[in-house]
């Protein structure tokens, strides 16, 4: 117990000498040794990198869950070391609404028919983004938590104990020099009289005490020095760390943005052919365009100027933009985005060309098509 509060006093003189030298140097009172100029650079290069680290992942976990509440549920789990609980995506949840609003209204009805359609897809959308947010969580987020929390906080510990260091050296720069300044006093106007012999005994004495005052003093500076530049050269090799944390972050970062570019292909893929079946669900729902002279259908003047026009003459290359399947023998099954040639012949309903497909021949609608050339 008495070795132990012994400890404690002397901690405490310790920290209350580098309170006062840090304190002094602050207010101009002290001198400071100067980091080398290398260490410098390493040192904000190392802040830099943890200050833009922490917004990226703030960013990140923004972007990746916007919601606040469900944030800081996975914080909590995260530091509980615990397994966060499956959470269902919004677009699976409009999915599943979609399909029990189906069920409802009728599974055989066109409007239950399409919401069925319409909710596998936001299902499957759902599915995609779960896949993201995983594949994002662990290359890219866990990455950036591990440095933060594991190589910064040894560099900052590091770090603190090289401030500590430079303290000492500095605290003891300024004992050896106020030894230095005591004993040249005392050699220049000494405290005793010389006349006699008791005297010069006394100021013998003394003149001894100041100068072993002052090799204790250089004893303690080279003791601190050397604590210095070893703490410093620790530093220094975790500092230079930060590069190849920057070529792991690298890595982390392209994995990030190949998960973007897979997931977002994957919305893109679940979309078009969402379409396909809605226009395949349309075609089979509406029935043959209504034959000539059945009245003027207001359809094709929606479309841009480059569809093909009813009046269009002369064999043509066009674009299909919509699966359309034939009503009759009469008419050309279309696959979206082939290519086939059209033209007109005299007296045909204007809404109508003849596509032609290698031997395949038959009426296609002009709302189909959009022409090349």
């Amino acid at each position: 117990m008495d070795f132990n509060v012994k400890k404690l006093a002397s901690d405490a003189g310790v920290f209350f000498t580098r309170a006062v030298q840090f304190t002094e140097e602050k207010l101009g009172q002290a001198e400071k040794t100067e980091l080398d100029p290398h260490l410098e650079n390493l040192l904000a290069k190392a802040d830099s990198t943890k200050n833009w680290t922490e917004k990226i992942l703030r960013q990140t976990e923004v972007l990746l869950q916007p919601n606040p509440s469900a944030r800081i549920e996975e914080f909590i789990y995260d530091k509980l070391d615990r397994k966060l609980p499956s959470r269902t995506t919004n677009a699976e949840l409009l999915g599943q609404f979609m399909l029990d609003a189906a069920k409802e209204f009728g599974a055989d009805t066109p409007y239950g028919t399409t919401l069925i359609t319409v909710g596998e897809y936001q299902r499957k959308l759902g599915g995609a983004e779960r896949e993201f947010l995983h594949t994002a969580a662990v290359t890219f987020l866990s990455p950036l938590r591990n440095f933060l929390e594991g190589d910064w906080r040894t560099i900052s510990k590091e770090r603190r104990l090289l401030e500590n260091r430079r303290l000492d050296l500095d605290i003891c720069k300024a004992r050896l020099k106020k030894a230095k300044q005591a004993e040249a006093k005392a050699a220049a106007t000494p405290d005793f009289q010389e006349t006699r012999p008791r005297n010069y005994v006394l100021s013998a004495s003394a003149s001894a005490l100041l100068s072993e005052e002052v090799d204790k003093a250089e004893l303690e500076l080279r003791v601190a020095q050397t604590e210095f530049d070893r703490q410093a050269e620790v530093t220094r090799l975790l500092l230079e760390g930060i590069s190849s944390t920057h070529l792991n972050h690298l890595r982390c970062l392209q994995d990030f943005a190949e998960a973007q570019a897979t997931y977002f292909a994957q919305c893109h893929h679940y979309m078009q052919d969402l379409q396909r079946e809605l226009n395949r669900c349309a075609n089979s729902a509406v029935g043959p365009p209504p034959p000539p002279g059945a009245g003027p259908d207001p359809v094709p003047t929606a479309f841009p100027s480059g569809r093909l026009s009813p009046g269009a003459s002369g064999s043509r290359k066009a674009k299909v933009l919509y699966d359309y399947d034939a009503h009759d023998a009469s008419e050309l099954s279309l696959l979206a985005d082939e290519v086939i040639t059209v033209y007109t012949v005299p007296g045909m309903d204007p809404d109508w060309l003849v596509g032609e497909r290698g031997n395949e021949k038959g009426k296609v609608p002009v709302t189909y098509l959009e022409l090349l050339s």
